[in-house]
């Protein structure tokens, strides 16, 4: 029996999410010491009410979905929204070189899926979607790739298994980024500058999403002006979804709002010599950020997850394992061996297995208690929301065309 709840109660239950999230890092201590994001530990323990609820009566709560999409490409605008050119630049070739960290890292988890599969006696393909169909993917990419792998390549239940490893992925992604950024930068006696210490580090030069708890002072009409520059990438990306869908050139929505917001951004930059502002932007970003997780995690349904067959378990069980060796000792050490480089494995495990709001979601966790990361907040979000979608859709064809 589905209980379903509409656009007004699913916002109320992700506000209570978050303030269960915060009141459960601010008093469990562990929560703390491994750097668990807040939207993580509320909606974890909303999904184990939900399935509690599902055991004991049968019931299955389910929540708006298009609430949950619309704050996800929020957050993608505000991500190019706050990209102009000159932060782009600032990223230099550490951006260039986490690129390809990644890029290495997607045909790593790909033959990983695939090889495990083969092994453990199962259609390749179900490997290519416990790989990064869906981790790196995501739901978006997980419903996607899961129809096409129905339609044109027989793979029965691609989408719902799509869409369980993408749970999964979004699940333990926001587990062991903080963990693992935490233990590069204990062992390594890493310093970063102090949270407690970064009170005026607003400056101009701060990257979004840096601060989410930060005082920020804006005006209402500086909220009007951000909510029509919201509005102006949404549009973008519902004409360009539409326009571009059955073509060479089609991307997933969430990409065009990000593209839409780095054209509006740096044509008012630069064109029209207008000031955007930057804590507005801000504001609203982390507000979409925090929303989006909360109810992807409230709509966790951990009895599908509990059904996931054996040898898939072990698939992705072997995921976890190579992502966090991967960033621990790959992405760590090509990134240059400090503090920075701890901080983006954390986001390298947040969208390697699951999304760049769960990247952005680790990243705060550990700077918010070891101070900030300016080079991470540049890097992380450009490359995770947009560049790795261009790149994955490219690995994903070439795996298919080789073991489809």
């Amino acid at each position: 029996m589905a209980l379903q709840f509409g656009t007004y109660y699913t916002l109320i239950f992700a506000a209570v999410v978050l303030l269960v999230g915060k009141f459960l890092v601010q008093r469990v201590r562990w929560l703390r010491e491994f750097n668990i994001p807040e939207p993580v530990a509320g909606g974890l323990v909303a999904a184990l009410v939900s399935w509690g609820l599902n055991l004991a009566t049968g019931v299955q709560p389910s929540f708006d979905a298009g609430l949950q999409n619309a704050f996800m490409l929020v957050f993608f605008s505000s991500i190019g929204l706050s990209a102009n050119f000159a932060k782009l630049r600032a990223g230099g070739l550490g951006l260039v070189v986490f690129l390809l960290v990644v890029i290495v890292f997607i045909v790593v988890q790909d033959s990983v899926g695939v090889a495990l599969a083969s092994a453990l006696g199962l259609d390749p393909l179900i490997g290519l979607i416990a790989g990064s169909v869906t981790l790196v993917g995501g739901h978006g990419t997980a419903g996607a790739w899961g129809q096409v792998l129905e339609q044109q390549h027989g793979v029965r239940g691609a989408v719902t298994l799509g869409i369980a490893c993408a749970t999964f992925g979004l699940v333990i992604g926001g587990l062991i980024g903080g963990p693992l950024a935490k233990w590069l930068i204990q062992r390594n006696d890493l310093r970063g500058p102090q949270a407690n210490g970064q009170a005026g580090a607003l400056e101009a030069g701060t990257p979004n999403f840096e601060f989410p708890h930060k005082t920020r002072i804006i005006t209402a009409d500086a909220a009007i002006e951000t909510m029509a520059l919201f509005a102006g990438c949404l549009a973008f990306a519902e004409f360009m979804t539409h326009f571009t869908a059955g073509t060479a050139v089609q991307l997933p929505t969430f990409v065009w709002a990000l593209g839409g917001g780095v054209l509006i951004r740096n044509i008012l930059d630069y064109v029209f010599n207008f000031e955007v502002f930057d804590r507005a932007i801000d504001v609203f970003g982390n507000v979409g950020l925090s929303i989006y997780l909360a109810i992807a995690l409230l709509s966790l349904k951990l009895w599908e997850l509990a059904g996931l067959a054996g040898p898939l378990v072990v698939i992705l069980a072997a995921q976890t394992v190579v992502m966090a060796a991967y960033a621990g000792f790959i992405t760590f050490r090509v990134m240059g061996r400090d503090y920075d480089a701890a901080v983006l494995c954390a986001g390298h495990c947040g969208f390697g297995m699951g999304a760049t709001p769960t990247a952005v979601a680790n990243m705060q966790a550990i700077t918010n208690q070891y101070g900030a990361s300016h080079k991470a907040f540049l890097i992380v979000p450009m490359v995770g929301a947009f560049f790795i979608d261009l790149v994955n859709a490219v690995a994903i064809q070439v795996f298919i065309k080789m073991f489809g």
